[in-house]
């Protein structure tokens, strides 16, 4: 099944960058990377010493039970070269150590409600993702990290 991962929604890193807002109007925190940060703009996992920004994200338009806000790391500047995202594949984001050896894919509907979640590893990610994009219930699905919970990026049928 052909797929798409989606970027942060639009203005984000921008009003984290300029404005030092993040989704919840709250300040950013800019801070120095450790090394490992998974930077959600970018793809990658920060560099130890790169400038990072945390803030709060949420990838929910829809007002519900659902809708959450949780941490992300981005760069703190504009990368000199934008993510080309037509060549993003969850395989790949495995084999950069950007998803890690497991993680989540959570199912969504059109109300934006959870259809179904699975735990996966690097070796069913892609035929679980194929199994629940497959599900005509499923508008979006998201990966979230296993250990952290936290969000790492969205996916919709091409």
């Amino acid at each position: 099944m052909n797929y798409r991962i989606i970027p942060l929604k639009e203005g984000f890193t921008d009003n984290a960058r300029h404005a030092f807002r993040d989704d919840m109007n709250q300040p950013v925190e800019r801070v120095s990377a450790s090394g490992g940060e998974p930077c959600r703009d970018v793809f990658r996992r920060a560099l130890p010493g790169e400038q990072i920004i945390l803030a709060s994200y949420c990838p929910f338009s829809q007002s519900g039970p659902y809708k959450e806000y949780g941490p992300v790391f981005i760069l703190a500047t504009q990368p000199e070269t934008a993510v080309n995202t037509d060549n993003l594949s969850l395989t790949t984001l495995i084999s950069t150590g950007y998803l890690g050896d497991n993680f989540v894919l959570k199912a969504y509907c059109n109300k934006q409600r959870i259809t179904d979640a699975r735990q996966v590893t690097a070796a069913d990610a892609e035929t679980v993702l194929s199994e629940l994009l497959q599900d005509r219930k499923t508008a979006f699905v998201i990966a979230r990290y296993t250990a952290y919970g936290c969000y790492s990026l969205r996916i919709e049928r091409c």
